[in-house]
C-alpha cells in the first residue's frame, strides 16, 4: 500500500503542467546560428557597396553613374526574387532544404569573390544578377528550414529570426569599424571591395555549416510534381490572398523609405552625417525587442490584430516623419521600424507557414518572398521616381498608403485555417486565434 498522495488529495491545488511542444536546445542553437550567418553575409556589403560603385576611380571607386548603380541594385534583387520559386521547387520535391541552401551559398560565395575583382560595368551587372539569383532564394529557405524543425513555430521562430538582425548589425558595424577606418578616404573606399571578399568567404563557411550541421529537412511526398504551381493555388485561400496583396503596397513604401530616409536625415532634419547612421540603426535594435514578443502577441491577439498593428506602425512613423522637426522626435519614431518589420513581415511569414500544405511550404515561402522581395522593389523604383520630392508631402503619402492597406486588411482578412488539399488530411498548427480578433 502506497503512502504517497496527490496534491489534490492533500488539499493543495494541482500545478499546471506545460504541455506545449518544445524544440531541443541543440536544434534551436543551430537554427539561430543559421539566421545569424544568413544576414551577416548580406550585411557585410549591402550598405557600403553604393559608395564603392559610385565613387570615381581616383577616389577609390568604380566610377559608375547613379543610374548604373541603381540598375545593379534593382535588377539583381528582382531577378533573384523571380527565380526563387525554382529553389523552393527543388527543396519541396528533390533535395533536402538544408542541402539546397548550402549549394546556393557555396556557389554564391565564389561569385562574390569574382565581383570584388570586377571593374567593368556590364560584367559587374551580370555577376550581381547571378549572385542575387543564388542568394535571394536562401532568404525564404531559411524561414522554411526553421519552420520545419521547430515544435512551436509561432512561439519559437521570432527569437530565432532575431539572430538574423543581430548578424546583420554585427557585420554591418564591425567590418567598417575594423577595416574602413584609415585616415585616407580613398583607401577606405577602395577597401569596400574587401567586403565582397569577406562576404564570399563567410558564405562558403556558411555553406559548410548548412551541409554538415543543420537539421535534415527532406522533401515532403506528394502526388503533384510542381510544388510552385500548387503554391499559387494559395491565392484561392482568402487569408493568404489578403495578406499577400496587402504586402505589395507595404513592400513598396518599405523600400521607398530606404531610398529617401538617409538624405532626409542629413538634409531637412539636419542630423550630422556621422550620426545619421546611428539613427537608421535604431530600427534594427528595436526589431530585436518586437521579435522577442511577437510569438506571445500572436497567441494572445491573433494574426489579424498583429498584422494590423504592424501596418499601423508604418502609418504612424511616416506621419511623424512628415513633421520634419524636432530631430529627436524623428529619431524616436524610427523605433517603430522594428515594430513594422516584426508585426507585419515576420508575422506574415509565420502565417504563410500556417496556411500552406506541408508538401509546398518551401514554395509557399518563395511565392510570398517573390512578391515582397521582387515585385515590391520593382514597383518601389517606379513609385519613388514619381512620388513627391517635398519631404512633408512624401511622408504623408507613405502614411496614407499604409493606412489604406490597414483598413483593407481589417475589412477583408479572415483566418479560415490551413488550406486543405485532397492529398492531405486536415492538420493543426500551434496558434490559437481569439474569436474577438478574427471575426468581423
Amino acid at each position: 500500500m502506497s503512502n504517497s498522495a496527490t496534491s489534490a488529495q492533500l488539499g493543495y491545488p494541482s500545478a499546471a503542467i506545460d504541455t506545449a511542444p518544445r524544440t531541443g536546445w541543440g536544434t534551436w542553437i543551430l537554427l539561430a546560428g543559421m539566421m545569424f550567418l544568413q544576414y551577416a553575409v548580406w550585411g557585410l556589403w549591402l550598405l557600403p557597396l553604393p559608395q564603392y560603385l559610385g565613387a570615381a576611380p581616383a577616389q577609390g571607386g568604380l566610377g559608375f553613374t547613379a543610374g548604373q548603380t541603381g540598375w545593379i541594385l534593382a535588377l539583381g534583387g528582382a531577378f533573384g526574387a523571380v527565380t526563387a520559386p525554382f529553389a523552393g521547387q527543388i527543396a519541396d520535391r528533390y533535395l533536402n532544404a538544408e542541402k539546397t541552401l548550402g549549394l546556393l551559398l557555396f556557389i554564391g560565395g565564389f561569385v562574390n569573390f569574382a565581383l570584388s575583382y570586377t571593374t567593368d560595368y556590364t560584367v559587374f551587372l551580370f555577376l550581381s544578377i547571378a549572385y542575387s539569383i543564388l542568394y535571394m532564394p536562401t532568404l525564404p529557405l531559411t524561414n522554411s528550414v526553421s519552420f520545419q524543425n521547430l515544435a512551436d513555430p509561432t512561439k519559437e521562430f521570432p527569437p530565432i529570426r532575431m539572430f538574423g538582425t543581430i548578424g546583420w548589425a554585427v557585420a554591418a558595424g564591425v567590418f567598417p569599424w575594423v577595416w574602413l577606418g584609415t585616415n585616407d578616404p580613398v583607401e577606405n573606399t577602395r577597401r569596400i571591395a574587401d567586403a565582397l571578399r569577406a562576404s564570399g568567404a563567410l558564405s562558403i563557411i556558411y555553406a559548410a555549416y548548412c551541409f554538415f550541421l543543420l537539421p535534415k529537412t527532406p522533401p515532403k511526398p506528394s502526388a503533384e510534381p510542381l510544388a510552385f504551381a500548387k503554391a499559387l493555388r494559395l491565392f484561392g485561400h482568402r487569408g493568404f490572398a489578403v495578406v499577400a496583396l496587402m504586402a505589395l503596397p507595404i513592400a513598396v513604401i518599405h523600400m521607398a523609405f530606404f531610398f529617401r530616409f538617409f538624405p532626409f536625415l542629413t538634409g531637412p532634419v539636419q542630423i550630422p552625417t556621422k550620426y545619421a547612421g546611428f539613427v537608421t540603426s535604431i530600427g534594427q535594435y528595436s526589431e530585436m525587442f518586437f521579435l522577442a514578443i511577437l510569438g506571445l502577441l500572436l497567441k494572445r491577439l491573433g494574426f489579424k490584430t498583429v498584422l494590423a498593428i504592424g501596418i499601423f506602425g508604418y502609418a504612424l512613423r511616416f506621419a511623424i516623419f512628415s513633421m520634419i522637426q524636432p530631430w529627436w522626435l524623428i529619431a524616436a519614431a524610427q523605433t517603430l521600424h522594428g515594430l513594422c518589420y516584426a508585426f507585419f513581415y515576420a508575422a506574415a511569414y509565420i502565417y504563410v507557414e500556417k496556411v500552406a500544405p506541408a508538401d509546398i511550404r518551401h514554395s509557399a515561402q518563395t511565392v510570398f518572398g517573390f512578391l515582397i522581395l521582387g515585385v515590391g522593389p520593382i514597383l518601389a523604383g517606379v513609385y519613388n521616381q514619381y512620388a513627391p520630392q517635398d519631404p512633408k508631402t512624401f511622408w504623408l503619402l507613405e502614411a496614407g498608403i499604409a493606412l489604406a492597406a490597414m483598413l483593407v486588411l481589417l475589412a477583408a482578412f479572415r483566418d479560415t485555417g490551413p488550406m486543405e488539399t485532397k492529398d492531405e488530411a486536415p492538420r493543426g498548427f500551434p496558434v490559437t486565434t481569439p474569436a474577438s480578433a478574427e471575426t468581423a
